[in-house]
């Protein structure tokens, strides 16, 4: 009985397979990888991650905000129509196990492939069948389009005109930030529902159960010493599919021993971190800058290392360390920028991994530094002030005249050479005339940023009024 024929009361929420029509030869590479032909997930063939699959929402592990009683995706089998939707969640969060399951909606036929493999001509193709089989019985059709983020801007353009007119329903997949990898327009006709990595007892609940099906498929079951799973479940990193990998291997590698943690740790022989990909890039620069910022030498340490065991470039956390230094150390300990730029040419100069000492060395200094963000508000106020007004141009007295000409259009006339009076200070502004009054640095009392003020003011007899004006006075 076709899925159309269905009455969803009797059954699972999601229960059976999608419900899909038998893709043209040509496209047969657009099939996903895990994502083979419904039959092959009872395989012993196919990967265990393929035999686990759930086929309805009751057995789906993880993501309890949008499979829980009160979670959305079960309202969404239960309407009358989806709305197009994109799946965002780093691997193995289940994003093609939760479209899968919506594909098994009543109303709708399920159409899939890879946005690796496809292109324009595949999205016309697919648009085509869904006009027919709209046109011919009224069924919609759900077009699966896993890693999304990959189609460029005219791969995705391909298919907005669609969208808006209700032809597909598109439901699209990816490990990447869709505020920066899908195009604006076809994102705001889309909802947008967030994956979350596992947390240790549901990979816990998806391990018995890979167990279980292990014990089921294989004549020797795969023993595991309650010590295997701390390791195991740390190299997982909240990732389902690296769970099962690693139990799949365990199971063809330890034979009939019972695995400890060292067997573990002997039979996997992988501890480092994973990048996650372009989204962990950003927010990893930004745990570490903000805890320097927040003079937390623990997370900084912390965050430099993940990053730098998750595949980032040392070269880049050099970079974001001399950058820090200025914008948020500053002034407040002006050797902070030196102790940065040293740290850089010290990894330069040893390489990895010998070169990691010296910058998680400058993140732990630059994290006990006093903090003073006043440089980095003094270029942005003087950013602002030109922007609006555009630049203004040099008082001749301050203009350089190495030619009798340029002496005689009076360039360098009425400058005063300030080592010429004994206090070695003369009060008077080097501002664009008309500008005299503004201010644009306004001074921390954090560390010798607090001193190198309070002298500066002995010298120029407060004549500059450090952190009295604002450039609204002006």
């Amino acid at each position: 009985m076709r899925s159309r024929d269905r009455d969803p009361e009797q059954l699972p929420l999601g229960g059976g397979l999608p419900d899909s029509e038998a893709v043209p030869p040509q496209a047969d590479a657009d099939a996903d990888a895990d994502a083979e032909d419904e039959d092959d997930g009872d395989s012993d063939h196919a990967p265990l991650a393929e035999r686990l699959r759930p086929a309805d929402l009751e057995d789906v592990v993880g993501q309890p905000h949008l499979t829980g009683e009160k979670g959305v995706f079960r309202r969404l089998l239960q309407s009358d129509r989806l709305p197009s939707i994109v799946l965002w969640g780093p691997p193995g969060t289940g994003k093609t196990t939760l479209a899968r399951v919506l594909g098994t909606h009543p109303g709708y036929l399920w159409r899939q492939f890879s946005a690796v493999l496809s292109g324009v001509a595949q999205v016309r193709q697919a648009v085509a069948e869904a006009e027919a089989r709209l046109t011919a019985d009224g069924r919609r059709t759900l077009l699966f389009v896993d890693e999304i983020h990959r189609f460029n801007k005219s791969q995705q353009d391909a298919f907005l005109p669609h969208v808006e007119a209700g032809t597909i329903t598109l439901l699209g997949a990816t490990t990447e930030n869709p505020s920066f990898h899908v195009n604006p327009a076809l994102l705001s006709r889309c909802r947008v529902y967030v994956l979350r990595e596992l947390d240790d007892e549901a990979l816990r609940l998806l391990g018995q159960r890979a167990l279980s099906r292990l014990d089921r498929d294989r004549e020797t079951p795969l023993l595991l010493d309650e010590t295997a799973w701390t390791p195991i479940l740390r190299q997982a990193e909240g990732d389902a599919r690296r769970l099962l990998v690693s139990l799949e291997t365990l199971a063809q590698l330890a034979g009939r021993e019972t695995v400890d943690a060292d067997a573990v740790a002997a039979l996997l022989q992988s501890g480092a971190a994973r990048n996650l990909g372009a989204e962990d890039h950003f927010n990893w620069v930004s745990a570490l800058q903000k805890s320097i910022r927040g003079s937390d030498p623990h997370a900084a340490v912390y965050w430099l290392t993940q990053m730098i065991e998750g595949g980032e470039d040392p070269r880049y956390v050099a970079r974001r360390l001399v950058r820090t230094a200025s914008e948020d150390i500053g002034l407040a300990e002006p050797g902070a920028l030196q102790v940065a730029l040293s740290a850089r040419q010290a990894y330069e100069q040893l390489g990895s991994p010998e070169g990691h000492l010296a910058l998680a060395q400058c993140a732990i200094y630059l994290a006990l530094c006093p903090k003073s963000n006043s440089v980095t508000r003094a270029y942005g106020e003087a950013a602002s002030r030109i922007k609006e007004t555009g630049g203004r141009p040099v008082p001749n007295r301050l203009r350089n005249a190495p030619t009798a000409l340029m002496k005689g259009l009076g360039y360098g006339r009425g400058y005063q050479y300030a080592h010429e009076v004994p206090e070695g200070f003369i009060p008077e502004s080097f501002l664009p005339e008309g500008g005299e009054d503004e201010a644009y640095y306004a001074p921390g009392d954090q560390g010798r940023e607090g001193r190198m003020v309070e002298d500066h003011r002995r010298r120029t007899h407060d004549f500059f009024k450090l952190g009295k004006r604002s450039t609204d006075d002006s």
